[in-house]
């Protein structure tokens, strides 16, 4: 029979898969030897079994019964008996930590009669009736479905009557009150009784846990942070420990580094008198966890030593649960921590330092989407603006936005395309769709470890938790702070670094990291660079050493090419010179589609040539001795042509007004009207264009040959590259080949220095890439339009879909995330794989990028680095992105020895050095 249910003794942090994350290090923490309350896991195959088929795999009853039995003999009690009751907690945990995003049931066990056996004393009454009194609640909400607030609402009622100021404060009589409340309320909105059988509490907690991984937070969470959705939630069941049991009691989170900054040290929330969801929910300020010293020399000295010893043993930040039952430390769970993006670049080189991971385990602790984080601009420190709250900077960063007081306005307002600010006492795990939609998260309330500063910091949103000076009055929309009082609407910053609010919109400055790159990633020979910097440079240095991929930039212009290079773009991947044609050169473009015969044609053609050879030399010059590859011109005419309908109504409002039409004007509706496409995407662009009008393909490749050979007589190096685009057919190919070569050999006849210029092609179509083969017989390079690729495969517009149906799609998993933000492995993906294989089948030496935006995805940068691409593209600012993945690619596919060479190259010869341009500024610094 399947085993479903695993003691902790059985297990270890190999098993997350089967035991999920928070099982997996119980167990593994019990193995260590450190005080791990006693339990057992249900695993995710039992949840995945009930979520498809409605009911509990067989033989799970009788296996939770057998370790049941062996917990309640080693702890010399029973689940419910009268006298002093073995009690239980019931806790979620997925594979991927998923904070508060899943259900917990504490206290599994008490009932009527035995409440009044825990409350044997008198000092634990009190104690006794806030357990029953937590579990009523938890049980009612989670597993019988009624809504939350009318529990709080009760809550709130008691202590405004008799005039309590928070939970702590309330007595034995009103939690006895409050519990006969509880269940009058379970009673009144679902028609049964709470269950007083702890039997039947157990099974039904543990189905309710099941349950809640398809929960609507937890869906958009998965979602959020691209979790998949058929992995299923372990439970974990516990004997419980109190840390509500008086004032020698209480409940904290620890971290072995500062989860913000990455600092080593002491870092973590304490609160006395109170259980671990205390803390969390954030609806008591905690004590820094260093006031634990105070407080309790002897658990807070054991503590730091299992914070030690946890470190040293996962190798990173540590995030542990813990709770102290009258003077005695439990560790209730320990889980690798979640960082911000400045944190996880100083922990990893850290720990490098320290000699508890290499150099390039240390760059497979940063990613990407950290350090696009890092480049975001900041606060400008000089801003006089008006500062209305100080908090704790849980999550860095600077934001700016309209205030809101609910997860639903704050959806509206950003779909709407506003930017807002979530303001909350605390935040719940309901509140998460607020939490997505805004730019930062502001609560009076909770630490570093609440719920708030938790999931920001793993969201990379920006978060200032327990600004206790500000009073949020949800129902009036409204907070105040410092005499200032901010209605909803109004417009506040927030810089999470800091922990600081300020009225109005605060201008803006480059980072520190952004600086850097601006500045061709070489550190200041004075060393005045301040720690992100330094730790980001040396984990890009670890980056360009080993990645296997070049990175190139989709630059149009001298300036983006010039800060291309300096963020260490190797060359240009794609230089669109449709984007040459726009502003005050359009009327050219026009002059070329209406004119009437070779004549007037090729005298507007010769108009633009000196102006696109302005524009070639300008960037070849910025990337002088890297490759620059010219993409032809690709849009529909029509798009340098006036909207048709604007053109029709100014020509209607002349006639009804009896001014003359204007000639040029009924010229244009005219060759509009005649060039207009029911699905111009799909018509007559890219190289059809350079077939079907004349003149068009010369005249750019002899601007691109007389800018060469411009840059020549100026002693630089110029490497252009020719890429044709929306190629079908190899024949396609064929015939623009023959018109390039014919005007290279013509530049260099008339001006004597010899051009050569490959000629490539982009793989856009699906027919492309399953006909590679033919087509790079014809084609010195390949690269990618992943774009195109993406819309021709799926046969979506890319423009319409993603409004009128993509966030169905997202929600009914139909895919995990946009195929235009992330590559399509198994459509999309598979082409691609196709034309590499057959490409260079047919031409061994063939070269091959992609120059679609998933060119700066990270993700997508780990499937071309095994796909067997030479280079991505992407836009200048994601060039370092796209850098550090790929050297994150390198190691993610060649284990530890990155530095071996992917198995396409291969071909190339053993020890053939690879032909990559010069190292940027930024890899050699």
């Amino acid at each position: 029979m399947t085993t479903y249910v695993y003691d902790f003794s059985e297990g270890g942090r190999d098993m997350a898969g089967l035991l999920g994350g928070k099982g997996a290090n119980l167990a593994e923490m019990a193995r260590m030897g450190l005080p791990v309350p006693p339990g057992f896991t249900v695993t995710t195959e039992a949840c995945r079994i009930f979520l498809a088929t409605g009911q509990a795999p067989e033989g799970l009853d009788r296996q939770i019964g057998e370790h049941l039995a062996t917990l309640e003999r080693a702890a010399g009690k029973r689940l419910g008996q009268v006298d002093d009751p073995l009690l239980l907690s019931v806790r979620s945990g997925a594979r991927f930590s998923m904070p508060g995003m899943m259900e917990t049931i504490l206290d599994i066990g008490l009932n009527d009669l035995s409440v009044l056996g825990l409350a044997k004393t008198p000092e634990r009454e009190r104690f006794a009736w806030d357990s029953y009194r937590r579990l009523v609640q938890m049980f009612g909400s989670t597993v019988m479905g009624v809504d939350g607030s009318h529990f709080e609402a009760a809550i709130v009622a008691v202590k405004q009557q008799h005039s309590r100021g928070d939970d702590t404060q309330l007595d034995t009589c009103d939690l006895i009150r409050i519990v006969e409340t509880f269940k009058d309320l379970i009673h009144e909105r679902t028609g049964e009784e709470f269950p007083q059988d702890p039997a039947e509490q157990l099974r039904r907690a543990v189905l309710a846990v099941f349950t809640s991984w398809n929960g609507e937070r937890a869906r958009l969470y998965r979602r959020r942070e691209h979790i998949p959705d058929d992995l299923g939630t372990a439970v974990n069941i516990q004997t419980m420990v109190f840390g509500n049991l008086g004032p020698d009691s209480g409940s904290g989170v620890a971290f072995t580094r500062d989860p913000a900054t990455g600092r080593p040290g002491v870092y973590g929330d304490y609160l006395p008198n109170a259980q671990g969801e205390d803390v969390v929910a954030g609806i008591r300020n905690t004590v820094p966890l260093q006031d634990l010293a105070g407080l309790d020399p002897a658990s807070f000295a054991r503590l730091r030593g299992y914070m030690d010893r946890l470190e040293a043993h996962y190798r990173d930040l540590c995030d542990i649960e813990f709770t102290i039952e009258r003077g005695t430390l439990w560790m209730l769970q320990t889980r690798v921590g979640k960082r911000t993006a400045q944190a996880a670049f100083a922990i990893a080189s850290q720990l490098a330092d320290e000699g508890l991971i290499s150099e390039r385990e240390a760059l497979g602790r940063v990613g990407g989407e950290a350090l696009a984080r890092l480049m975001f601009p900041r606060f400008a420190t000089t801003d006089s603006s008006e500062v209305i709250a100080r908090g704790v900077p849980a999550s860095p960063g600077a934001a700016v936005g309209a205030v809101v007081f609910d997860s639903a306005e704050a959806v509206r307002r950003a779909a709407a395309g506003e930017k807002v600010v979530l303001v909350r006492q605390e935040t719940t795990p309901d509140d998460l769709p607020g939490m997505v939609a805004a730019q930062a998260v502001l609560t009076s309330r909770g630490g570093k470890t609440s719920h708030a500063a938790v999931v920001a910091r793993g969201m990379g949103t920006v978060c200032v938790c327990g600004a206790e000076g500000i009073v949020v009055d949800t129902r009036q929309r409204r907070f105040s702070a410092g005499g200032v009082t901010v209605p909803e609407g109004t417009v506040v910053s927030v810089d999470g670094s800091e922990g600081v609010v300020r009225l109005g919109s605060v201008s803006l400055v480059d980072s520190d990291v952004m600086r850097y790159f601006e500045e061709g990633g070489v550190l200041p020979a004075d060393g005045a660079a301040r720690q992100p910097v330094r730790d980001v440079h040396r984990l890009m240095r670890q980056a360009d050493a080993v990645r296997g991929l070049e990175v190139r930039a989709n630059a149009d212009t001298p300036e983006d090419a010039a800060r291309a290079r300096r963020f260490g773009a190797q060359g240009i991947g794609l230089c669109r010179t449709e984007h040459m044609f726009l502003g005050d050169r359009r009327p050219l473009v026009e002059a070329v589609i209406l004119a009437h015969g070779d004549t007037e044609r090729e005298a507007a053609l010769a108009a633009l040539l000196p102006l696109q050879r302005q524009d070639f030399t300008g960037i070849l010059e910025a990337m002088d001795g890297l490759p620059v590859t010219v993409r032809l011109l690709d849009p529909p005419l029509h798009e340098f042509l006036p909207d048709r309908t604007e053109l029709a109504v100014r020509l209607a409002r002349g006639e009804a007004l009896g001014t003359p039409a204007d000639p040029h004007d009924t010229e244009l509706l005219a060759a509009v009207t005649r060039m207009h496409e029911e699905n111009p995407m799909l018509g007559l662009r890219g190289v059809r264009l350079g077939l079907v009008v004349p003149g068009l393909v010369a005249m750019q490749v002899r601007a691109l040959a007389e800018a060469v050979v411009a840059r020549k007589r100026a002693g630089g190096d110029p490497r252009a590259e020719i890429m044709v685009p929306l190629v079908d057919a190899v024949e396609e190919l064929h015939l623009v080949r023959e018109e390039v070569d014919r005007v290279l050999a013509q530049v260099s006849q008339e001006t004597g220095i010899d051009v050569t210029c490959p000629v490539g092609t982009m793989i856009e179509l699906p027919r492309a890439a399953l006909t590679a083969g033919r087509i790079a017989k014809e084609a010195a390079f390949f690269s990618f339009g992943t774009n195109d690729l993406t819309q021709t495969t799926w046969g979506f517009s890319r423009d319409d879909v993603e409004v009128a149906f993509f966030s169905a799609y997202l929600d009914k998993g139909v895919f995990p995330v946009s195929p235009f933000e992330t590559i399509d492995r198994e459509g999309v993906g598979r082409l691609v794989r196709i034309a590499v294989e057959e490409g260079r089948a047919a031409r061994p030496d063939l070269k091959i990028g992609v120059c679609g935006e998933h060119g700066g995805d990270p993700a997508s940068a780990h499937f071309f680095h095994g796909a067997g691409l030479d280079y991505v593209s992407c836009s200048p600012f994601r060039v370092p992105i796209a850098r550090l993945e790929a050297g994150r690619a390198a190691l993610e596919a060649n284990g530890t020895d990155a530095s071996a060479q992917p198995p396409h190259r291969a071909a190339r010869g053993r020890g053939e050095p690879r032909r990559h341009g010069p190292v940027p500024a930024a890899a050699a610094g």
